[in-house]
């Protein structure tokens, strides 16, 4: 797989990623559950794939 393959679709996973996540953190059932969700944000893994 080239270079450019493997940028491209890392650059896409993040996004996803991204969007996953403030979907999870609009949607979060407790206050407690959004500051878990945004502290697993702001470590930066990737938690959906």
């Amino acid at each position: 797989m080239s270079t450019f393959t493997a940028n491209w679709r890392q650059r896409r996973r993040i996004a996803r990623n991204q969007r996953e996540i403030a979907r999870a953190i609009g949607t979060a059932p407790s206050p407690a559950m959004r500051d878990e969700l945004l502290a697993i944000a702001n470590r930066g893994d990737q938690i959906f794939r």
